[in-house]
């Protein structure tokens, strides 16, 4: 009987044929399977000009052999962050599968056509919303956004929604992917992938829990 590539990357056999995007692949259709929500959340951490760390969710839009993207307002305050440092690192938790996967290393903004794809298969009101928001910037009442947004889909009731040009995403491309599966007594299963450039091969190595 085949193995999974779960079983193999946990059985402490030869693991340098194991390709982690692949590794990826088989937890996401897990997770699509048995998560209620969102098995697509993820945390994404940046850091601020002084150093200091910044966490908060978003959704794992795209994914390819390159990295993990996700879309956003870069006047946002990740946004401001990326653009001065433009290293992160993310983790995806799936509580029905007792399993997440973090990540670490540079971004970098995806294509003007890729962001335009991403935007225009989102449903209209999303369009509308993210051309009518001022991410993370003060807002005085909830009653200015929905005007805020009453008025755009009044202006834009016909046609295409375009694309605000502040508006597009972020590919994370990982230097680091480290898979961990719940164990009985926190006896943990953790492999961790490294490489030393995104055009470099990956090595692994099985870790403390």
């Amino acid at each position: 009987m085949l193995q999974t590539l779960t079983e193999r990357l946990f059985d402490d056999t030869d693991r340098t044929d194991l390709d982690p995007f692949a590794l990826f692949e088989e937890w996401f259709a897990l997770a699509q399977d048995s998560e209620p929500n969102d098995p697509h959340a993820m945390a994404i951490a940046t850091a601020d000009a002084s150093g200091l760390p910044d966490v908060r969710m978003v959704l794992l839009n795209r994914r390819d052999a390159r990295g993990f993207c996700f879309f956003t307002n870069f006047e946002s305050a990740k946004g401001q962050q990326l653009a001065a440092n433009p290293q992160a690192a993310m983790v995806m938790h799936w509580k029905s599968l007792r399993r997440q996967i973090r990540m670490r290393g540079p971004v970098e903004v995806v294509s003007a056509s890729e962001a335009e794809e991403y935007f225009h298969s989102r449903a209209r009101g999303s369009q509308i919303a993210s051309a009518a928001s001022a991410q993370s910037r003060p807002l005085e009442s909830r009653s200015l956004l929905t005007r805020r947004v009453e008025d755009l889909t009044a202006q834009l009731r016909e046609g295409d929604v375009p694309r605000p040009p502040h508006w597009s995403g972020y590919r994370l491309l990982p230097l680091s992917i480290e898979f961990w599966k719940d164990g009985q007594y926190r006896l943990h299963d953790r492999v961790r992938f490294t490489r030393d450039g995104v055009d470099q091969p990956w090595s692994s190595q099985r870790l403390y829990p």
